[in-house]
Protein backbone atom coordinates (compact mmCIF):
# COMPACT_ATOMS: atom_id res chain seq x y z
CA UNK A 1 0.00 0.00 0.00
CA UNK A 2 1.43 3.37 -0.99
CA UNK A 3 1.57 6.34 1.37
CA UNK A 4 -1.04 8.10 -0.76
CA UNK A 5 -3.53 5.24 -0.45
CA UNK A 6 -2.89 4.88 3.28
CA UNK A 7 -3.36 8.62 3.90
CA UNK A 8 -6.47 8.73 1.71
CA UNK A 9 -7.93 5.86 3.75
CA UNK A 10 -6.99 7.61 6.99
CA UNK A 11 -8.07 11.15 6.12
CA UNK A 12 -11.08 10.41 3.90
CA UNK A 13 -13.40 8.96 6.55
CA UNK A 14 -12.21 11.55 9.08
CA UNK A 15 -13.23 14.39 6.77
CA UNK A 16 -16.58 12.70 6.03
CA UNK A 17 -17.36 12.36 9.74
CA UNK A 18 -16.35 15.96 10.49
CA UNK A 19 -18.39 17.22 7.53
CA UNK A 20 -21.44 15.23 8.61
CA UNK A 21 -21.05 16.51 12.15
CA UNK A 22 -20.87 20.11 10.97
CA UNK A 23 -23.92 19.59 8.77
CA UNK A 24 -26.13 17.69 11.22
CA UNK A 25 -24.94 19.06 14.58
CA UNK A 26 -23.99 22.71 13.91
CA UNK A 27 -25.12 23.87 17.36
CA UNK A 28 -22.80 21.37 19.05
CA UNK A 29 -19.86 22.33 16.83
CA UNK A 30 -20.56 26.04 17.40
CA UNK A 31 -20.41 25.42 21.18
CA UNK A 32 -17.16 23.45 20.81
CA UNK A 33 -15.63 26.25 18.74
CA UNK A 34 -16.70 28.90 21.26
CA UNK A 35 -15.11 26.94 24.10
CA UNK A 36 -11.98 26.30 22.02
CA UNK A 37 -11.33 29.94 21.11
CA UNK A 38 -11.94 30.94 24.72
CA UNK A 39 -9.11 28.77 26.01
CA UNK A 40 -5.45 29.67 25.54
CA UNK A 41 -4.52 26.15 26.65
CA UNK A 42 -6.68 24.50 23.98
CA UNK A 43 -5.33 26.88 21.33
CA UNK A 44 -1.72 25.97 22.08
CA UNK A 45 -2.50 22.25 22.29
CA UNK A 46 -4.22 22.46 18.92
CA UNK A 47 -1.22 24.35 17.55
CA UNK A 48 1.26 21.73 18.71
CA UNK A 49 -0.87 18.79 17.59
CA UNK A 50 -1.44 20.53 14.25
CA UNK A 51 2.29 21.15 13.93
CA UNK A 52 3.00 17.48 14.54
CA UNK A 53 0.27 16.37 12.12
CA UNK A 54 1.24 18.87 9.43
CA UNK A 55 4.91 17.95 9.62
CA UNK A 56 4.06 14.23 9.47
CA UNK A 57 1.95 14.77 6.34
CA UNK A 58 4.48 17.03 4.63
CA UNK A 59 7.40 14.74 5.44
CA UNK A 60 5.64 11.60 4.21
CA UNK A 61 3.58 13.04 1.38
CA UNK A 62 5.02 16.13 -0.32
CA UNK A 63 3.83 15.08 -3.80
CA UNK A 64 3.07 17.97 -6.16
CA UNK A 65 1.35 16.21 -9.06
CA UNK A 66 -1.86 17.28 -10.82
CA UNK A 67 -4.07 14.46 -9.56
CA UNK A 68 -5.99 13.49 -6.42
CA UNK A 69 -2.79 13.04 -4.40
CA UNK A 70 -2.30 16.80 -4.44
CA UNK A 71 -5.24 17.07 -2.03
CA UNK A 72 -3.24 15.24 0.65
CA UNK A 73 -0.19 17.43 0.09
CA UNK A 74 -2.26 20.61 0.33
CA UNK A 75 -3.94 19.35 3.52
CA UNK A 76 -0.48 18.78 5.00
CA UNK A 77 0.78 22.26 4.13
CA UNK A 78 -2.42 24.00 5.22
CA UNK A 79 -2.32 22.09 8.51
CA UNK A 80 1.30 23.08 9.04
CA UNK A 81 0.71 26.77 8.29
CA UNK A 82 -2.45 26.88 10.41
CA UNK A 83 -0.55 25.31 13.30
CA UNK A 84 2.20 27.91 13.08
CA UNK A 85 -0.38 30.69 13.03
CA UNK A 86 -2.14 29.13 16.02
CA UNK A 87 1.11 29.00 17.99
CA UNK A 88 2.51 32.40 17.05
CA UNK A 89 -0.64 34.47 16.38
CA UNK A 90 -3.45 32.84 18.40
CA UNK A 91 -5.44 36.09 18.32
CA UNK A 92 -5.92 35.58 14.56
CA UNK A 93 -7.46 32.18 15.25
CA UNK A 94 -9.71 33.69 17.92
CA UNK A 95 -10.86 36.41 15.49
CA UNK A 96 -11.51 33.88 12.74
CA UNK A 97 -13.29 31.53 15.14
CA UNK A 98 -15.48 34.38 16.40
CA UNK A 99 -16.45 35.27 12.83
CA UNK A 100 -17.29 31.63 12.10
CA UNK A 101 -19.41 31.28 15.24
CA UNK A 102 -21.38 34.39 14.27
CA UNK A 103 -22.36 33.11 10.81
CA UNK A 104 -24.32 29.91 10.17
CA UNK A 105 -23.24 29.82 6.52
CA UNK A 106 -19.66 29.06 7.47
CA UNK A 107 -20.72 25.77 9.04
CA UNK A 108 -22.64 24.76 5.92
CA UNK A 109 -19.68 25.70 3.71
CA UNK A 110 -17.19 23.91 5.96
CA UNK A 111 -19.45 20.85 6.01
CA UNK A 112 -19.59 20.80 2.21
CA UNK A 113 -15.81 21.18 1.82
CA UNK A 114 -15.14 18.45 4.39
CA UNK A 115 -17.70 16.06 2.90
CA UNK A 116 -16.46 16.54 -0.67
CA UNK A 117 -12.81 16.23 0.34
CA UNK A 118 -13.55 13.15 2.45
CA UNK A 119 -15.57 11.46 -0.27
CA UNK A 120 -12.87 12.07 -2.88
CA UNK A 121 -10.12 10.73 -0.62
CA UNK A 122 -12.24 7.77 0.46
CA UNK A 123 -13.02 6.93 -3.14
CA UNK A 124 -9.37 6.91 -4.20
CA UNK A 125 -8.26 5.24 -0.98
CA UNK A 126 -10.75 2.40 -0.96
CA UNK A 127 -12.04 2.03 -4.53
CA UNK A 128 -8.91 3.09 -6.42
Amino acid sequence: MTASIFLARLLGPMFVVIGAGLLFKPIRFRAILQEFIGSVTWLYWAGFIGLLSGLALVLTHNIWVPDWRLIITVIGWVTLVRALVTIFQPEWIVALGSAIVARHGYFVGAAAVNLITGLILSYFGYAG
